[in-house]
């Protein structure tokens, strides 16, 4: 592992895994990148202290040094970093480590064992601990996990949803992602060795999945089994040889707060002032979350739109147990961004607030609020407050309709 002191950086142009360490040597902060050089300085490129935010600022302004690890790809790096966060479990990673909107892969423990991505809070509901094998991650990105299962799944396909002594091959066998155990095409040994081929390459054991496949390829063709030494020597090439460069596509400076940037919406519907009703809808970094989102059932003491936001707000942050968000999304103009205001300083929270003003056709015409959150979140904050729109009139109906 290289150690750089900073500010005085000279790193390679690599994939690989960086380190930002405190007093000591005490890692504050693990991340991937396409380019350890580029990745590592641009933490330090002023343009970007608009926002990096406090926690990212804090981070860089402790560290003493930055360590690295080159990666023979991408894929590596995205594999290693997941492995070393949990292991190491860094402060200012903790988010990422905990988070349970974060995805993660499931090998089962079965006789030929399914390969699974899925969120780390589905994993919990559906799978006792004597079911699984192993578990990797959190991964923060659930785009980047399924561009990287899908190379891995093209060197060493796998079972995932198919079923056992099936008529025939399930859709992946079809496209050689699935070694046919559907249909018995594969040897429960011969799989087992896919199965380990996958947990070396989570493991960052590249090295001993290569000495293992030039083994298995010689003892073939010592049995005159050459298409079989073929197929083995296809994966030897895919390994050194991996197209992943498309992997880690944001930018990590940025992402560093906003792969798990929490952002709330509010929105109050009724007809004629009767029937309020109240909803919050979530996004975090770029996924709408759906399980997260809450209806709120009015009194009908509240005649007015400000009062319903109250409302809303007084009973969602009662919830200390739901994760706050880093960023509220208010329907409205200047007044209901400042009953929100008001609410949060009141119950002492720093959190920033922007409000979505509509036209007379009630589509966005401005976003009031910090620049910063409106010109990097633009795309998020509209998306989430359509959510909330349509998810309070369609909560309003089903009520409506009910006293109908």
């Amino acid at each position: 592992m290289k150690k750089q002191v900073l500010p005085t950086l000279k790193l390679p142009d690599n994939p690989g895994v960086y380190f930002f360490r405190g007093k000591e040597g005490k890692i504050l902060y693990i991340g991937k990148a396409t380019s350890l050089r580029d990745r590592v300085r641009s933490y330090f490129n002023p343009d970007l202290m608009k926002v990096r935010g406090l926690r990212l600022v804090t981070m860089v302004t402790i560290s003493d040094t930055v360590t690295y690890q080159e990666t023979g790809s991408v894929l590596e790096a995205l594999l290693l970093e997941s492995k070393l966060i949990k292991e190491n479990d860094p402060i200012y990673n903790a988010k990422e480590k905990d988070d349970k909107s974060f995805t993660c892969v499931v090998i089962t423990k079965e006789k030929f064992p399914r390969v699974l991505t899925m969120r780390i809070r589905d994993f919990e509901k559906r799978f006792e601990k004597n079911q699984v094998s192993v578990v990797y991650g959190p991964f923060a990105s659930l785009s980047q996990l399924r561009d990287a299962m899908k190379i891995i799944r093209k060197m060493f396909p796998y079972r995932d949803i198919c079923e056992l002594n099936q008529s025939r091959p399930c859709f992946n066998a079809q496209l050689k992602l699935c070694p046919g155990v559907c249909v018995g095409a594969i040897t429960e040994a011969d799989y087992k060795r896919h199965i380990s081929h996958i947990r070396k390459l989570f493991d960052g054991k590249k090295t001993e999945i290569k000495k293992s496949l030039e083994k298995e390829m010689k003892e073939y063709a010592k049995k005159s089994m050459f298409e079989k030494a073929g197929l083995v020597r296809n994966t030897i090439f895919a390994l050194d040889h991996i197209k992943d460069i498309s992997l880690i596509k944001e930018d990590e400076v940025l992402s560093f707060k906003n792969n798990d940037f929490r952002i709330e919406a509010y929105d109050v519907a009724h007809i004629s002032g009767t029937s309020r009703v109240g909803v919050m809808t979530v996004m975090i970094g770029k996924e709408k979350e759906t399980n997260e989102y809450r209806k709120f059932k009015l009194p009908e003491k509240i005649n007015d739109d400000y009062e319903g936001l109250r409302e809303i707000l007084l009973r969602r942050l009662a919830h200390k147990e739901w994760r706050y968000p880093d960023l509220i999304v208010i329907d409205g103009g200047t007044g209901h961004k400042q009953t929100a205001e008001k609410i949060l300083a009141g119950l002492g929270l720093s959190i920033p607030c922007v409000s979505v003003v509509k036209d007379e056709r009630h589509k966005p015409k401005n976003i009031l609020g910090n620049k910063v959150h409106v010109d990097y979140h633009k795309r998020e904050i509209l998306l989430v407050n359509s959510e909330a729109h349509r998810f309070a009139i369609g909560y309003h109906k089903t009520l409506r309709n009910k006293v109908s």
